[in-house]
């Protein structure tokens, strides 16, 4: 696993910057940096849905994947963000069936779609996480910006963030004793179980 950072989802935001586009946000497991990838508005409903353990009545394209994976036996074993360039994000799924490995060039979003769905770990390079992350900063009331030199910020809810990540924050405001942030992101946290 040598020169692979391994990511993790974060959450999902509008995309201010596309009109009907959302912002897949990753973030190193062991690290700072978080990546916005701009996904289209199904794959961001079909990775919210596992997000919030939200089980469709019909399989939807990804779920179908999994299932006829699995009917084969073929496992996905990693999801690789291989290259970020002109602004879009390549990625390759390697499947084993326990004989060989086969690697599939897959769309950044739909590679994650599945993922998310079979548990499988996400990986990038050191050099994407330097070209394309940010660091997550507390802003005002209920958001955060994504800072990073030369670009302009750009403001994340919130609300939009995995309970998980949310609960990382919570914990980080309460160790700086920053208790007014603290309650409002205990506050969504709250709301977030409830309309589970």
């Amino acid at each position: 696993m040598e020169n692979k950072v391994k990511l993790k989802i974060v959450g999902i935001s509008y995309s201010q910057i596309q009109t009907g586009a959302y912002a897949l946000i990753l973030a190193e497991e062991d690290g700072q940096y978080h990546i916005p990838i701009v996904i289209g508005a199904t794959e961001a409903q079909s990775i919210a849905l596992k997000m919030e353990h939200i089980n469709m009545p019909r399989p939807i394209t990804h779920d179908l994947i999994v299932s006829i994976s699995n009917a084969f036996g073929i496992k996905l074993t990693e999801v690789f963000i291989y290259k970020f360039e002109d602004g879009i994000f390549f990625s390759e799924l390697t499947f084993d069936d326990g004989n060989r490995q086969i690697v599939i060039d897959s769309r950044t979003s739909d590679a994650i779609a599945i993922a998310i769905r079979t548990k499988t770990p996400i990986y990038t390079t050191p050099e994407i996480i330097d070209k394309a992350g940010f660091i997550l900063e507390a802003t005002g009331e209920n958001s955060y910006s994504l800072d990073k030199k030369n670009t302009s910020k750009k403001e994340i809810k919130l609300e939009n963030l995995a309970i998980e990540e949310l609960e990382k924050m919570l914990n980080k405001h309460i160790d700086l004793e920053e208790y007014e942030k603290a309650a409002e992101i205990n506050k969504i946290i709250k709301q977030k179980k409830l309309s589970k």
